[in-house]
Order: C-alpha cells, then sequence, then structure tokens
C-alpha cells in the first residue's frame, strides 16, 4: 500500500508525520464517517490525532473536537498521547491541568470533552469531530455527533466525524453500520506501525518484538481482538446476558439513603479488587467505585480505602478468605466478614440479577469512570484494569457441563460474584444489623 508524506504548513515543518498502512487512508478520506478498526499498537490513534492536528494547521478557524466516551477517560490516554507527540509548542492549551481546548495561532480550536457532557459539547458546529475508542460509544452517541458536523461550520471544505477503536464483540452497531455508502471503514495492521515494523523492509524491530511478545501472550477473546483484529464474541462466555449499553451507566450522585458496602478480593502479584456498591430502594445494585490494582500491600490499600470512604457509611466490608490479609484489614481499621464463595450457585445469583425482570430493567449495574486508578502495569500488558474489562474473557472451563469458569483474569468477576452473594445468598452474615445502620445513619445527620 502506498504511504503519503504529508507537510501541512510551513508552521509544521519541523514536526512531519508518515502515515503509514490504513493510517495513510485515515488521512485521504473524506467522507462524513470514517472508522479505523485494528488490533492493539497499531498507531490508530497516533495517525487520528495528527490528522486532526493537520486538518488544524491548514484551515484557518477549524473548528474540531476530540471526543470519548467520558471525559475523566481521556487525561492518561489519547489527550496524553495528543500533547506528548503531536501538540506543536506554539499551540496553547486551556483549562489548567485539565485542558477544554486547544488553540491555533490561525484561529483554529479542538475542544476536549466526552459524552458524558454531550449537551454541552453538542450545542456546537464542528468542522471535524474525532472520537477515540469508538466501541465504548452507543449508536445513539454517534449518530447524535453526526449531526453536529454537517459542513455548516463552514471552515473546510468538507465536513467529517472520525473515529478509532479496537475490535468488539460481532454483535457491535459498528460492524451494521461500515455497510453503509456514507462510511469508510479501514483495518490496521501491526506492519502498518512503523515503530514495530522497518517500513522500507518489513523487518520487526526490537520495540516491535517486545510489543508483540506481550500481545502474543494474550488469551482467548482478548487474543482474538488485540492480536488478531477480530471482531469476535467468546465462546462459552458466563454473563452472556451483560450488556455494556444496559449495565454500565454513566455516573450519577449516590443518594445518601442508599445502603453501602465494599466487597475485597484480595491479590498482590495478581490485582487486589475492592468495590464499593450501593443499592437503591428497590435493591438494584450499583457499583460506584473499585480500586483494581497489582503490587501493593493490604495496609497500603487499607489506608486509601478508609480515606475514600471518608463520610459513608459502609455496612460492612465482604473479603475472600484469606486469613491473613483479613487480619490486617482488621488491624488497620476494617472490620470484615468472610463472603459466601460458592461459585456455581453465585454465578447463577450474577445472571439472575443481569437479567431483565418485569420492569424491563436489570438488578445490576458499573457506573463509568469507578476506576481510582489506572495500573500501568495492567495497561501496559494490555491486561483487564477494572471488573468490566474481565466480563467479556470470562467464559466456562467446559462450556458443555458449565460447572467451573476459567481462572484467569477473574479478580473483578469474583467481587461482583461476593458482592451479589452478600446480598442474595439466603445465608446469615456477620453484617451490621438495619437497626444498626439506620442508628448510624441518624447519628449522622
Amino acid at each position: 500500500m502506498a504511504t503519503y508524506h504529508i507537510i501541512e504548513t510551513t508552521e509544521q515543518a519541523d514536526n512531519v508525520f508518515q502515515p503509514h498502512g490504513a493510517a495513510c487512508d485515515l488521512w485521504m478520506c473524506k467522507k462524513p464517517e470514517c472508522l479505523i478498526s485494528g488490533p492493539a499498537e497499531t498507531g490508530k490513534t497516533l495517525g487520528a490525532l495528527q490528522k486532526i492536528d493537520a486538518l488544524a494547521w491548514k484551515y484557518p478557524n477549524a473548528h474540531i473536537a476530540l471526543i470519548r466516551k467520558t471525559r475523566k477517560s481521556m487525561d492518561a490516554s489519547v489527550l496524553k498521547t495528543y500533547q506528548d507527540k503531536v501538540k506543536h509548542e506554539a499551540v496553547m492549551a486551556y483549562g489548567g491541568q485539565r485542558p477544554a481546548w486547544f488553540d491555533y495561532p490561525n484561529g483554529s480550536r479542538i475542544v476536549v470533552g466526552g459524552m458524558d457532557s454531550a449537551d454541552k459539547m453538542l450545542s456546537a458546529e464542528y468542522d471535524v469531530i474525532y472520537v477515540n475508542q469508538v466501541e465504548e460509544l452507543s449508536l445513539d452517541d454517534w449518530e447524535k455527533l453526526i449531526t453536529r458536523a454537517t459542513g455548516r461550520a463552514g471552515h473546510m471544505p468538507y465536513a467529517q466525524v472520525l473515529g478509532d477503536c479496537n475490535p468488539g464483540p460481532n454483535t457491535h452497531w459498528i460492524l451494521q453500520r461500515r455497510q453503509l455508502p456514507s462510511v469508510a471503514f479501514f483495518e490496521s495492521r501491526h506492519e502498518d506501525n512503523p515503530t514495530l515494523f522497518d517500513p522500507e523492509t518489513g523487518t520487526i524491530t526490537e520495540q516491535g518484538q517486545r510489543t508483540m511478545a506481550v500481545l502474543d501472550s494474550l488469551s482467548g477473546v482478548r487474543y482474538q481482538r488485540l492480536r488478531l483484529g477480530k471482531w469476535v464474541s467468546a465462546e462459552g462466555q458466563i454473563y452472556d446476558d451483560y450488556d455494556a449499553a444496559i449495565h454500565l451507566v454513566d455516573r450519577f450522585d449516590i443518594p445518601p439513603d442508599w445502603r453501602r458496602f465494599r466487597v475485597i478480593d484480595f491479590g498482590l502479584v495478581h490485582p487486589l479488587v475492592c468495590q464499593w456498591w450501593a443499592t437503591d430502594e428497590d435493591n438494584r445494585m450499583y457499583r460506584y467505585r473499585e480500586i483494581y490494582m497489582t503490587g501493593r500491600t493490604v495496609s497500603t490499600h487499607a489506608e486509601q480505602i478508609k480515606e475514600l470512604s471518608r463520610g459513608e457509611i459502609i455496612e460492612t466490608t465482604v473479603c475472600d478468605h484469606d486469613a491473613e490479609d483479613r487480619q490486617t484489614l482488621a488491624e488497620n481499621g476494617i472490620p470484615n466478614i468472610p463472603a459466601i464463595k460458592a461459585v456455581t450457585r453465585g454465578i447463577g445469583k450474577v445472571q439472575d440479577r443481569l437479567k431483565k425482570q418485569a420492569d424491563e430493567r436489570a438488578r445490576l449495574f458499573f457506573l463509568r469512570d469507578s476506576l481510582i486508578e489506572i495500573d500501568q502495569s495492567l495497561s501496559g500488558a494490555h491486561s483487564p484494569t477494572c471488573t468490566e474489562d474481565e466480563i467479556d474473557n470470562y467464559i466456562w472451563k467446559n462450556n458443555v457441563r458449565k460447572e467451573e469458569p476459567v481462572k484467569d483474569n477473574d479478580h473483578g468477576m469474583d467481587a461482583t460474584r461476593y458482592a451479589v452473594m452478600y446480598l442474595d445468598g439466603g445465608a446469615r452474615v456477620e453484617a451490621m444489623s438495619m437497626r444498626q445502620y439506620m442508628d448510624q445513619r441518624q447519628q449522622r445527620g
């Protein structure tokens, strides 16, 4: 495939970017909708960022948006890449540590935002909108965006909504959308990334050997998607009723009168997972905060858990059965009770909560952006970094008998099962009584 050496302006001549493979197609595309898909580390995001930067330089007063599903998720990902690898020193950031927009010397502006503040973002017209990780969006999100880039902004000869995505399940709306004549869909490969493969000789680089070794170590559906770039669903998926469009919900303030409790699955080499759960008046469960971190001791975690819970009435803390770690928690001011660890029964109870009930609503939800801190070692290894990352790859060891799950990347799944069994397990637990709980609330005022 041909490559293009693009220098957009003299102001940017010292910052030349040369796209390769599918990134070239992305650069040259002028269709109203343009998507680039592919496995991890193919250079999709950098190629898209370089395109909107080049357009901002080329077309004075261009109005461009840089968007992800939530604003919070951008700081350590696409926004960091833009500022570290793309942004010219002449481009000025506004908004302090969390920039709201970037102004170019020629009057162009790149506005930063998330679909969680869509009303604010979508009150304006844009020449170009770039969406990072489109697979996180709903079809409704995407269709809202295309109404904001129709050419009315008027600073470029064409308008476009473009986006990059990692492959997801084979039922994803993106696969249907790409069939439309207004949509261009490009598939990138690792060979497109010049840091992994020499663009002249095609030989793998030292960095490429390291990166491909990490990707080759992945398993199951994560290997299929992030290494091979396939849109697939896991065979034998345990929670096949899970639908991110239903169960992964936007953040909201938890009312002070809702019950709250914590659940912990211990780990050191593997991640320790601490989930904070709240239940509403209909006993629906909402995971609203999470620690998912390797390499820290239980005592270190205990201090952070207490600080994060300050001002909240926590009914109890449910833990897996490691006696030493439970004792450490207790010694550090977190009394706790043992989880009900019946695996098959617990999985059944979680499945029941994921199903829609008579009121057409499920009984188990995960709030977006609940993660306190991204574990960079897990992120670098393309391993799950939060509970919802585990769900697609949580499968039965034997898909016929369905008796036991595969024990791999299941730490958040275990914690979620403990949480559900605490409420639905039917066994007596050592939690505070409801009278004690109400007394604490009344004392708090």
